[in-house]
């Protein structure tokens, strides 16, 4: 267990852009894990009276607001997501927010596993958290595909995005579980069933 949280069991969930992960995080829910989406967070932090929204503004100007006085991620992600040192200099406002948010729904979780779903879990100090990095992945076409498909994307774009990500390459190097999330929703939930099996009977062996 980690020594951060040593009552609990700590997944790391992560892997690019359009991989997949939501899915598996929502098959971990209903196994019994507890779960936390780090985007869900980050939205919460940038909603009005959130603690990183008056920060964000300052920084990015009155034109990332939408009409309703709340921040247009829309807006925003066009300016991020176009040059990597705004990106930077958001996630320098936002992360700090985000793990302060984590770390309370780590310790109020019901359950003894508690999955973090982050796609840059690996990139910063919530890698430190985490007792089992899980990384889900996908080929580049799918990931491509479900960006068109799911979200609107034109081909342009859709590369754009997964290409400013960095290498999956490099989470899968990290990963003590890898989920491949190409097939069918049947052939995923199994090696997740699996997964969990083997993570439940480690923990008990390691139980005195």
């Amino acid at each position: 267990m980690s020594e951060r949280y040593p009552d609990r069991i700590i997944i790391g969930l992560t892997g690019n852009i359009a991989v997949g992960k939501s899915l598996v995080l929502g098959l971990l829910a209903q196994l019994g894990a507890a779960v936390i989406d780090a985007d869900e967070v980050a939205h919460q932090v940038l909603r009005r009276g959130g603690a990183a929204y008056a920060p964000v503004l300052a920084a990015f100007g009155h034109g990332i607001l939408g009409a309703d006085g709340e921040i247009a991620r829309g807006k925003l992600g066009a300016i991020v997501f176009a040059d990597p040192a705004q990106l930077r200099r958001l996630e320098a406002i936002t992360h700090p927010a985000i793990r302060l948010e984590i770390d309370r729904r780590i310790r109020g979780a019901a359950s003894s596993v508690v999955v973090i779903e982050a796609i840059k879990l690996l990139e910063g100090d919530l890698k430190n958290a985490v007792d089992a990095v899980w990384v889900v992945d996908a080929a580049p076409e799918t990931q491509r595909r479900r960006l068109m498909a799911e979200r609107g994307m034109s081909r342009v774009e859709a590369q754009r995005r997964i290409r400013v990500q960095n290498s999956q390459a490099d989470k899968l190097r990290q990963a003590d579980v890898v989920i491949a999330n190409d097939g069918d929703l049947a052939a995923t939930r199994a090696q997740v069933e699996r997964a969990w099996a083997a993570l439940r009977a480690t923990r008990q062996s390691n139980q005195p």
